[in-house]
């Protein structure tokens, strides 16, 4: 089956992400624009406008009610995810980078950038009290002097917060107090993503030391590793076969110094027991940004610095494949 084309921006994708049920699909860029869209077949259902600089990160909570967006225009928007309306806007000192709905839905963290003399700072909101919206003061901030969190997820139960920072180590930030409940540094460079199971139990994360690394969510524990020859920018885990899918490629500034043929902007799958690349998808004219997992396993999104999101649909032999050990 052909891979849907969706065309819904005009600058490189910066992250894509599908709601629980995996019926549709939301896409940002860096043209202020969040389109969602049916994942089904490729149709746009709308967009959420409001933003006026790039946004670099999108949730959307357990049952698609709301979505959250985060954006360079130094804001962190919620959204009503039926309507397109804004409920509510939370203004930062800084571009904001990472940004997620914990298990239940009600608290909302964000991580602000370190720049324009402003630090790094993990905020966690409590949706249920309309006062802290309304203040715009976070129940909880935490700033990360020394080196700025580049990507975060929620931990199982929502109990905190696993964010990777841009020297290569982790943190475990508890969601009620704040302390460092856990560090881990197995990366040697920056952290470009973070994606956890469907359980929550594992997370894979995505690094500029050309390698996508297998950790429990729990104890950090390093558990498997995946290498490749250039920087990865995006690793998933599907959630019914032990695979993972990494997309990368080298820098979006290097692109123009080398032939297409050289880029190499093919999703790679590996096993994620084995280690071994087990094959390639190709289809991308720029680095690969972002990769997800349908949550029925069934299918694939990659998202590109050509500013196109392709929906991949795996054909049966995929699902009868064993790697020989």
């Amino acid at each position: 089956m052909r891979p849907i084309l969706l065309q819904g921006h005009e600058r490189s994708i910066t992250q894509i992400k599908y709601n629980r049920e995996g019926d549709l699909l939301f896409s940002v860029a860096k043209d202020t624009v969040t389109n969602v869209w049916y994942s089904v077949n490729g149709e746009r259902l709308g967009t959420y406008n409001g933003h006026t600089g790039a946004v670099w990160c999108v949730d959307c909570d357990w049952d698609t009610k709301n979505v959250l967006t985060g954006s360079a225009d130094n804001s962190c928007r919620l959204w009503d995810c039926q309507t397109g309306k804004q409920l509510a806007l939370l203004e930062t000192n800084s571009a904001v980078r990472t940004c997620g709905f914990d298990f239940s839905g009600n608290i909302i963290m964000f991580s602000t950038d370190k720049q324009m003399g402003y630090q790094c700072f993990l905020n966690f909101f409590d949706l249920r009290d309309p006062q802290q919206i309304e203040d715009n003061q976070p129940y909880l901030s935490l700033p990360c002097n020394d080196h700025k969190i580049t990507s975060a997820v929620w931990g199982p139960l929502g109990e905190f917060v696993i964010a990777g920072h841009e020297n290569g180590e982790f943190n475990q930030f508890s969601a009620k107090d704040g302390e460092i409940i856990k560090k881990a540094k197995d990366h040697t460079k920056q952290i470009n993503d973070i994606q956890t199971s469907v359980d929550l139990t594992m997370f894979i994360s995505a690094s500029k030391d050309n390698t996508a690394k297998l950790f429990d969510s729990a104890t950090l524990d390093h558990i498997k590793t995946f290498k490749t020859e250039r920087p990865v920018n995006s690793a998933a885990i599907s959630p019914d076969m032990d695979h993972v899918v990494m997309g990368g490629g080298q820098e979006a500034m290097e692109v123009t110094t080398t032939s297409t043929r050289i880029g190499k902007f093919e999703a790679r799958f590996f096993h994620a027991a084995y280690e071994e690349e087990f094959g390639r998808v190709k289809g991308h004219f720029g680095p690969i940004n972002c990769v997800a997992f349908h949550p029925d396993g069934k299918s694939y999104s990659s998202g590109g610095e050509d500013g196109y999101t392709r929906i991949h649909y795996f054909d049966s032999q995929y699902f009868d494949f064993e790697l020989e050990a």
